[in-house]
């Protein structure tokens, strides 16, 4: 990857996560949380986040990335690690600091943005391509090492265009007042649906029933969330 691709990849990577940023702090605001206690949450799912899209990364290096720096510093990062990471790294915060307040929905569209943003990032450096294909709108990624002329899913684009048009509804839900305080839950369930079936598209290795790690994965991940959405429900009837 040259400088310059890097160097873009970098400046589409800082640009969406600064949208995000902004966009959780406004929407904040709405919350019944104090200054410290809206950048605690905001701190705990940026370092979540950056922890759980390394965690591949870690298996892959060993311990001694971490020590020497190489982990955080080169590349080698995944969205869903990232949002699983985000997700735990807020609801330790809000453990650990006592805050009942529920922070989800503030978090929904911003995810949407900094996630989109950051599958632009990945076309931009020609990583997570798709498998190759026929049709006309395929791409020739020189990172894929592929013979001239072959094509492949741009399955970054296809992302990039699931999270814009989830990012809309995220709009309107949060107009209309649809699924308050459960509308992260259902991006996440959304995404991770997509996210089951857009590997079948993309060069991973098969596992388990010739599914990939991202797909089964996903499929813990649904359970997990439909269990929590029950959860709460539960306890708003009780309340």
């Amino acid at each position: 990857m040259s400088f310059w691709v890097r160097l873009a990849y970098a400046v589409v990577l800082l640009v969406s996560v600064m949208i995000a940023w902004g966009l959780i702090r406004t929407r904040q605001k709405r919350l019944e949380l104090t200054r410290s206690q809206r950048t605690t949450v905001g701190v705990a799912a940026f370092i979540g986040a950056m922890i759980g899209s390394k965690i591949p990364f870690l298996g892959e290096q060993g311990w001694n990335a971490v020590l020497d720096g190489t982990a955080w510093f080169a590349d080698g990062k995944t969205i869903l690690g990232g949002i699983v990471g985000g997700y735990a790294g807020v609801e330790f915060a809000k453990w650990i600091f006592g805050i009942r307040t529920r922070t989800g929905d503030s978090f929904a569209l911003p995810v949407a943005v900094a996630v989109g943003g950051g599958r632009i990032g990945c076309f931009i450096a020609g990583c997570c391509f798709g498998q190759v294909t026929e049709m006309p709108w395929g791409v020739a990624f020189p990172t894929a090492h592929d013979a001239q002329g072959i094509l492949r899913h741009p399955t970054q684009l296809y992302e990039v265009a699931f999270h814009l048009v989830a990012a809309i509804v995220l709009v309107v839900m949060d107009r209309k007042r649809w699924l308050v305080g459960n509308q992260l839950k259902a991006y996440l369930i959304a995404y991770l649906v997509y996210r089951f079936l857009s590997e079948w598209l993309r060069p991973e290795s098969r596992l388990l029933l010739n599914l990939t790690i991202y797909q089964l994965v996903s499929i813990v991940l649904i359970a997990v969330l439909i269990g929590l959405w029950a959860r709460d429900s539960r306890m708003e009837t009780v309340e």
